[in-house]
């Protein structure tokens, strides 16, 4: 399943620290602004309040219990000053309360320069009722995009050793809260600009925090790359005593005990291929006199008793396998220690299949197809090893018929070798090229010493080329060798033959 892609951890980080800011921002400021919003609004309502009762103070006694046009005017205009507008509005206390604003009986209108838009029609019904109910109320309203701060009150008529009792007038005075909402926008703006200039802020210590915490952590990814890629001696520079200098010091005793373990393999390592070398160097003049031993008594088999010429028979074979094995082991001890090479010359690939097969006998049982006139530049004798690995198991592990087929394109050739039997099992197939590997465990040892096919995949490694193994759609293991066609030896060097 292919994972989710995430943000690095300095984009973590920086979403962090802004999330944070902001809704600290937005908080403090969204509670200042409230608080001072509803601070101006109360004081704008109550120094309206306290105006208005005020001046209607200066009315008593009314000079009539039933005003006419003319005094509810006079009402009015002693209930307004020159930053706001009245109303004074006369209902008979046997009128109905319910009802539009400007229904009922006469009513006084001072409009103070405001716009047509203030009429009785902007008093609620609520605040109407709680007017003509005997309270002093007031409401906020807004018209034509301006808010208006509207304040209601019944004025009462009071006898002597009476109760005071409804008059039946009630006197509304509207004010503009413009300078009050232009302060609040102020308020809100200056909000804006402070949770802005803490975001920018925050984003600030944010990369400073990112780029102390980041640093080393970019440090110990690069110094684990390092050692991945094999330079043991990588460490890193340990300062301070939190938690990352925590992890730079495990990762410091970590990577040393891994280049002492790594040291250790590797000399190990070392001295098995030189003792695989040595060892196969020193067999090689015993063999050659055991050779020689062989073939004749090989030659003489067949003139000797039945179990003595057995015996010579066996001796025989088995000097020539351990001839075979010796080879290989110095074959694949120079690739260890890099002194393989390459002797390139420009061949006929078609021809060199071809003699291939002849000079082993093969070409009968062994289907080619090989076009003509492809040429490239290769080592003859290391092609030859390959071929003869790839066409020997063929023919001794699969089942005809068996074909070597070659294809070729600008810059590659391709030869492809393939069987008829029933292939290879899942299993095998990554360890075909393993050194010793077989198989199967219970195959004789006269079949093979196990390192063919690790050779032949080293030469084509060697021409910078590949080897493969697959098994065929309808049957049979086949291996695909792909090789340049202007191979060329890194190092410049010359390799002379074979075997030492």
């Amino acid at each position: 399943m292919t994972p989710r892609p995430s943000l690095g951890l300095r984009a973590r980080l920086l979403f962090a620290f802004a999330l944070l800011c902001v809704v600290t921002a937005a908080a403090v400021a969204g509670g200042m602004y409230i608080q001072a919003r509803n601070d101006i609004l109360q004081r704008a309502q109550d120094a309206a309040v306290q105006a208005m009762t005020s001046r209607l103070e200066t009315l008593f006694p009314l000079q009539s219990a039933t005003p006419d046009q003319t005094q509810l005017d006079k009402i009015a205009a002693a209930a307004t000053d020159q930053s706001c507008c009245g109303f004074a509005f006369y209902r008979e206390m046997h009128s109905p309360v319910a009802g539009p604003p400007d229904a009922g009986p006469p009513g006084g209108w001072r409009p103070n320069g405001r716009p047509p838009v203030l009429d009785l029609g902007v008093i609620s019904p609520a605040l109407r009722r709680a007017v003509a109910g005997g309270e002093l109320a007031w409401q906020r309203v807004v018209l034509q995009d301006e808010p208006f701060l509207i304040v209601g009150t019944p004025l009462l008529i009071v006898e002597r050793d009476q109760a005071p009792r409804l008059s039946g007038i009630e006197v509304y005075a509207v004010r503009s809260l413009l300078p009050e909402q232009r302060s609040i926008d102020g308020l809100a703006a200056r909000a804006w600009l402070t949770g802005g200039a803490a975001l920018a802020f925050a984003v600030v210590l944010a990369l400073l925090a990112t780029r102390g915490v980041l640093r080393p952590v970019r440090e110990l990814g690069r110094a684990a790359r390092l050692l991945g890629e094999g330079e043991m001696r990588t460490r890193i520079a340990v300062s301070g005593s939190d938690e990352l200098a925590d992890v730079a010091r495990t990762f410091n005793n970590t990577a040393a005990e891994l280049e002492r373990h790594v040291k250790q393999l590797r000399e190990m390592e070392a001295d098995a291929r030189r003792f695989v070398a040595d060892v196969s160097h020193e067999l090689r003049t015993p063999l050659a006199a055991l050779a020689a031993v062989a073939d004749v008594l090989e030659e003489e088999a067949g003139q000797l008793p039945e179990p003595a010429g057995r015996a010579a028979r066996l001796v025989s074979q088995e000097t020539l396998n351990l001839t075979g094995l010796v080879n290989d082991l110095i074959e694949i001890s120079r690739f260890d220690s890099g002194v393989a090479a390459l002797v390139l010359n420009e061949v006929d690939v078609a021809e060199l299949v071809r003699s291939t097969l002849r000079a082993r006998g093969w070409s009968e049982p062994v289907h080619t197809e090989l076009p003509a006139a492809v040429t490239a530049r290769l080592d003859p004798r290391r092609v030859d090893v390959i071929l003869a690995n790839l066409v020997g198991n063929a023919l001794r592990h699969g089942e005809p018929p068996v074909s070597v087929r070659l294809s070729a394109d600008q810059h590659w050739i391709a030869l492809e070798v393939r069987d008829h039997g029933p292939g290879l099992k899942e299993a095998v197939l990554p360890h075909v090229f393993d050194r010793f590997y077989k198989a199967n465990a219970a195959r004789a040892r006269s079949e093979g010493s196990g390192l063919g096919l690790a050779i032949a995949l080293e030469n084509a490694r060697l021409h910078r080329g590949d080897l493969t193994v697959a098994n065929a759609p309808d049957g049979g293991a086949m291996f695909t060798l792909r090789l340049p066609r202007r191979a060329h030896d890194p190092d410049g060097q010359i390799d002379t033959g074979g075997p030492e």
